[in-house]
């Protein structure tokens, strides 16, 4: 059996209380992450537990009118199913977009031009560019009535794009089904926030006149159903921003995986030493 000299034990000793720091410091972060709770994570803390029934005014909602690079879909049906395929056929292009899951998909329609224009079979070259789809739907009409009798038009965006990115279940670029989208609509299709998501301070990004604009939201105050921005448009970003208690687990696994470095490298040189000596 091996003796060591005291010198030699010392040196162990020293060794050993190298690396119990970082082992207590591991062992003490993780505990603290794992007993805290993120706070803050109830929508609409302004409404008391207590309370049967409230009332809020809600924002006024303002149709999105028709950009360059829209995609609409225009559906024009006749008393002949032969002259309304010929009216139809021309939805067939194919646009790359994003489903709810976020995988490709192909979506039909009008491509707005950089002039603001569409192209319809028979009815020819329409202004469409800062127009609701109720404007056009009206003039495709009109229009429609001078070749067929009593046509029925439906006009929609099937490109109404929405950007949820951050912490939420499932970040990605949605298509919505409709144009009436609400800020809770969005995040609803994205899976609702995580844990980890800041509820306080949302952010939307939106594209104004060729600049970039910047909204806060707190999804903890009814308030948010009174903001001019609670009704999204079309090319909106919204960004959840991450909590404390994100950068903390962030932060404990960095630790640990320190520690654990740290503890193993302490251990292989206690059993080199003991071979050594």
């Amino acid at each position: 059996m091996k003796v060591f000299t005291r010198e030699q034990r010392a040196r162990l000793c020293m060794m050993k209380k190298r690396g119990w720091p970082w082992l207590m410091i591991g062992i003490v972060s993780m505990c603290l992450f794992a007993c805290s709770a993120p706070k803050n994570i109830t929508y609409f803390k302004d409404i008391p537990d207590s309370l049967g029934s409230k009332e809020i005014e809600q924002a006024l909602y303002k149709t999105p009118l028709i950009q360059v690079d829209d995609i609409l879909q225009v559906n024009i049906q006749t008393l002949d199913p032969g002259a309304t395929a010929l009216l139809n056929q021309q939805n067939a292009p194919s646009w790359p977009s994003a489903g709810v899951t976020g995988g490709p998909a192909n979506i039909s329609g009008y491509l707005v031009d950089k002039d603001g224009n569409i192209v319809l079979p028979l009815i020819g070259k329409m202004q469409v560019k800062g127009k609701s789809t109720e404007e056009v739907r009206l003039a495709v009409t009109e229009k429609a009535t001078q070749f067929y009798k009593d046509p029925v038009v439906n006009v929609r965006f099937v490109n109404f794009k929405i950007t949820v990115l951050g912490e939420v279940a499932r970040p990605s670029t949605y298509v919505m089904p409709n144009e009436k989208v609400t800020l809770l609509d969005a995040i609803g299709m994205a899976g609702d926030l995580t844990i980890y998501g800041k509820r306080e301070n949302i952010l939307l990004i939106r594209d104004k006149d060729g600049k970039k604009e910047f909204v806060r939201f707190n999804l903890n105050n009814t308030n948010l159903f009174t903001s001019p921005y609670y009704y999204l448009q079309q090319g909106d970003v919204v960004y959840v921003e991450p909590n404390k208690s994100k950068i903390v687990s962030t932060d404990a696994s960095r630790l640990k995986n320190i520690t654990i470095i740290t503890s193993a490298i302490t251990l292989l040189v206690v059993i080199l030493t003991r071979v050594k000596f």
